[in-house]
């Protein structure tokens, strides 16, 4: 079994011992503020805390925390409006987008959960969704081809996008990062 479905308070409490101070210095790579860093840490923990149940087990606690760290900071950074993007770029803050090569673990693992993701859907659903995304019809071919109307095409891929997007939530960090790795070459 793995830490999460086994964590009660105490392997909480050790993984909250064990990793807070790392963590932290992770978190003020970004807000360049210990207090604020320790802050998002501690809001992460509770976060991770009040989802346990509905967490992945394949995945580390720790990459969890990582992944809320990292997008509570930048959120903070955000809200605070204390930056721009230039500066942003000239700390460091967007280290990940400019040197993250995915690794063959995180392609397979994307590319398992897509083809789970679309498995899941009705066949039809499925049908208009690869024709939209994989054959790059438009939605009055994919209507022409399979003989139904631009509004029930329309619905499937609502129903698609709506259903992979809440399949492939724990990608999207990993998935916007490659976006903007080859979006920047």
């Amino acid at each position: 079994m793995s830490e999460i479905t086994m964590m009660n308070n105490q392997t909480f409490e050790m993984l909250f011992k064990s990793h807070f101070k790392g963590l932290c210095y992770f978190a003020i790579r970004y807000v360049k503020d210990m207090d604020v860093a320790k802050e998002i840490v501690q809001d992460s923990f509770i976060s991770f805390w009040e989802k346990r149940e509905s967490i992945d087990v394949a995945k580390s606690p720790k990459s969890y925390l990582t992944t809320i760290i990292y997008n509570k900071s930048l959120n903070y950074l955000r809200d605070n409006k204390k930056f721009n993007n230039d500066l942003l770029s000239m700390e460091g803050v967007y280290p990940l987008v400019e040197n993250h090569q995915p690794n063959r673990i995180e392609i397979n693992e994307i590319s398992d959960a897509i083809k789970n993701a679309l498995s899941e859907l009705p066949e039809k659903c499925r049908e208009v969704f690869m024709l939209s995304r994989y054959e790059h019809l438009k939605y009055q071919q994919i209507a022409d081809q399979l003989g139904i109307s631009i509004k029930t095409v329309e619905t499937h891929m609502s129903k698609a996008l709506q259903h992979m997007r809440f399949r492939l939530a724990e990608f999207m960090t990993i998935l916007l990062l490659i976006l903007l790795t080859f979006l920047k070459k």
